[in-house]
């Protein structure tokens, strides 16, 4: 019997956390091999872990994956995730492309300089209100079904939950005009591995706070 998915990665958010809640919503455990000094990553990388010299790594099914979309796609592949032919495949990689262009912005607004972290959030608040958040509500709309694609659960869903509660540490007010995905929120949040995954001591990580973008910084040499 195969081990747990062991991931490597820092503690925090980053571009595990989607790698994160895939396995959390797949019902799947995993540990965590956090990577706290600089040295530490030397060491993936010394050992010849890291093909790409990065993290995240998922050690998954005796390999040691690489790059954020290719193990997302591997474990959606795997847990049944990914639709039930190619086409709706494509739609849910398009759908996660697009929430992952938002993500990534929210991701990065840690290391905004002070003087444009305003107008960063405005940007973002911007982008989810008109650009982003409307089409997924007109995708749930338009077929009445309880998933994006194929009326199945997919990462794609997944991942826009995980954005959902990210945008709404910005703004909580932002959602108000979306019950379609509020229900989406609500439907997947009740999960009851992504419920154990979100309660308090879960392996769902906090918010950036200073002392981990300080870690962050200094194990990356940022």
């Amino acid at each position: 019997m195969a081990g747990k998915p062991k991931l490597h990665y820092f503690n925090g958010r980053g571009r595990m956390e989607s790698i994160r809640w895939l396995l959390a919503a797949a019902g799947v455990e995993f540990e965590e091999k956090f990577v706290e000094t600089p040295e530490g990553l030397d060491k993936l990388r010394n050992d010849g872990y890291l093909l790409f010299q990065q993290v995240p790594m998922v050690e998954i099914d005796g390999m040691k994956l690489v790059q954020t979309r290719a193990i997302l796609n591997y474990i959606a592949a795997k847990h049944n995730l990914y639709g039930k032919d190619l086409k709706e495949r494509a739609l849910i990689d398009m759908y996660s492309e697009g929430i992952a262009d938002l993500y990534e912005m929210i991701l990065l607004l840690p290391l905004c300089p002070p003087d444009q972290k305003s107008a960063k959030i405005t940007q973002i608040k911007e982008r989810t209100v008109n650009r982003y958040f409307p089409v997924f509500e007109k995708a749930l709309k338009s077929h009445g079904q309880d998933y994006l694609v194929g009326n199945r659960l997919s990462k794609a869903d997944i991942h826009l939950v995980e954005l959902i509660y990210a945008v709404e540490e910005i703004d909580p007010s932002l959602l108000a005009n979306f019950p379609l995905l509020k229900a989406l929120k609500t439907r997947i949040s009740s999960l009851p591995s992504v419920k154990k995954f979100l309660q308090p001591g879960g392996q769902r990580k906090p918010p950036m706070d200073e002392k981990a973008l300080e870690q962050a910084k200094k194990i990356f040499r940022l």
